[in-house]
């Protein structure tokens, strides 16, 4: 396994390109290209924003402006939702490349979280547009710590990318389970409501585990509250995340030999 992993140098080349081709393959053939990059969160959180303080207005005075507070959560949940919805069908719909000898497997599911990497990182630039609107800017001294949470969740989304497409190749329910988990994990994660409200204190054990939960605080602290105070939890995540990641890849590689025939 650890020879199979340390040849993921070799194939920095291909990944990038992988990732180059994957991202203009998405918008070819669409008017607007590219831009629809900026368009979907732009989207997203003008309808979230409509929702929760027009219909259900959240009046706690702690996540004004409420726009800036749920995107600080909610672009990189896009992220890791889209990067394993996409990840776990990858194997199959990349199945004549991996019927190559040579090709490595584990490539098409990094792919799939570093295009969606990038699209958060664009999604990014329209959140610094919200906080010049809306004049709401993030503590500089929290800002430095904003690399290591992105690199928590690219570790632990490659993690559950890499063991979910190599159970997918033999157990396609997998891809509607998933549908339904990252719907409830979703709503488990405080996003669109505030982690320090009491109804999520009454079952705060039941929070801190959800991995999710911590990387979500984390974000919100960083870009949005005064001052970043998660980074012991952010610390433990960040074993978590590291077990996780060889544990997905000690999946794939033990069920690497059966791809090409299951696809």
């Amino acid at each position: 396994m650890l020879s199979n992993l340390s040849s993921l140098l070799r194939y920095r080349g291909l990944i990038q390109s992988l990732v180059a081709r994957e991202l203009k393959a998405r918008y070819r053939g669409s008017v607007l290209g590219f831009v629809w990059s900026f368009v979907d969160p732009l989207l997203l959180i003008s309808v979230y924003s409509f929702v929760f303080t027009t219909i259900l207005p959240n009046n706690d005075v702690r996540t004004k402006p409420f726009a800036v507070f749920l995107f600080c959560g909610l672009l990189p949940w896009t992220w890791f939702q889209a990067s394993l919805t996409e990840a776990t069908s990858s194997l199959i719909t990349g199945g004549n490349l991996i019927k190559k000898v040579l090709f490595p497997a584990e490539v098409l599911p990094i792919v799939s979280v570093l295009a969606n990497m990038v699209h958060f990182a664009l999604g990014l630039l329209i959140l610094a547009a919200f906080m010049i609107g809306f004049r709401h800017y993030p503590n500089p001294l929290s800002l430095p710590w904003f690399p290591a949470v992105v690199a928590v969740q690219l570790i632990f989304t490659l993690g559950l990318a890499l063991g979910l497409s190599a159970l997918t190749v033999h157990f396609r329910d997998i891809r509607d389970l998933l549908t339904n988990v990252l719907t409830l994990w979703f709503f488990a994660t405080p996003i669109i409501y505030a982690y320090f409200m009491p109804a999520v204190g009454r079952f705060l054990w039941l929070f801190r585990l959800n991995p999710f939960y911590h990387l979500t605080i984390s974000y919100q602290e960083i870009l949005f509250f005064d001052r970043f105070g998660h980074a012991r939890s952010l610390g433990l995540l960040a074993l978590v995340s590291i077990g996780v990641f060889f544990a997905g890849y000690w999946l794939f590689d033990r069920l690497r030999d059966s791809f090409a025939e299951a696809v």
